[in-house]
């Protein structure tokens, strides 16, 4: 089975610097990390690999630091990784992402299965995915929470829901999206990381690539950050203590106050 894990390299820290001119994320010079839903895709590739034979294929898009986390992977069981690196890349909205990362997958050629995680932390909208899916016009499934049945022409799935979970069979190839209910990542060993230290990583530009100048990167993109602000600061609250009627009977003293609630006729107190 052919598997190709999309990852992410992700802020490690919730102090971010924007790009005043672009409002996009600023990467450089920053700590980073692999996208926690990703780990989670990359480990059930690996399972997947373990269990019924195949190959991995760990594909990013990012500045050139992202190799780090490639060679992790590399490290924890994947045989090959390719970084998409360009400028012209930069600024990309999911929309731009996902069609720079489906011309990647057809560079790589035949793939029975794509895993990425339910989304990326820094902008939760687990959108990449499926746009990814529908571009290389292969079946998708989100929210997997595990993986029942694999063989070489379908997969059994659970997929999470409010109320429980479902269970889809989907031929091959498809496209899973996971979370983190679906398994434990496995920890990095010292003989993995000393064979991927020197491994040969792959890096494509957008020459490298079968795209539209005007469909990646900031120019590609369908959306972007009109302005940003930070979130106002709430004072501390307030408690309450008494009976259910005591507790009502200030809370609405309280609104009155503040003028957020109207005095009942009759009362004597408004």
């Amino acid at each position: 089975m052919e598997i190709v894990v999309c990852v992410k390299q992700v802020p490690a820290s919730t102090r971010v610097r924007l790009n005043p001119a672009t409002n996009t994320i600023v990467r450089e010079g920053i700590d980073m990390m692999l996208n926690p839903f990703d780990a989670y895709a990359l480990e059930e590739a690996l399972r997947l690999k373990e269990s019924a034979g195949g190959h991995v294929t760990v594909l990013s898009m990012g500045i050139h630091s992202a190799a780090v986390l490639l060679r992790q992977a590399l490290a924890l069981g994947a045989d090959r990784a390719v970084l998409l690196s360009d400028k012209r890349f930069a600024g990309a909205d999911t929309l731009a992402t996902a069609y720079t990362l489906a011309a990647a997958v057809r560079k790589l050629g035949a793939c029975d299965l794509l895993l990425c995680g339910r989304q990326a932390v820094d902008g939760d909208t687990a959108q990449v995915g499926p746009s990814l899916a529908q571009k290389l016009g292969v079946p998708h499934l989100s929210a997997v929470r595990r993986v029942c049945v694999a063989s070489a022409r379908e997969l059994l799935c659970e997929k999470m829901t409010d109320e429980g979970y479902l269970e889809i069979r989907l031929s091959l190839p498809a496209l899973l999206t996971v979370v983190k209910e679906i398994n434990i990542p496995r920890f990095l060993s010292l003989k993995g990381y000393l064979q991927a230290r020197g491994a040969e990583l792959e890096i494509w530009g957008a020459d490298d690539l079968d795209v539209d100048p005007a469909r990646i990167g900031l120019d590609g993109s369908a959306t972007w950050v009109v302005s940003t602000a930070a979130a106002e600061r709430r004072k501390a609250g307030k408690e309450i203590h008494g009976t259910s009627d005591e507790a009502a009977a200030a809370i609405l003293g309280t609104l009155r106050q503040k003028g957020l609630s109207k005095p009942e006729a009759g009362d004597a107190r408004g």
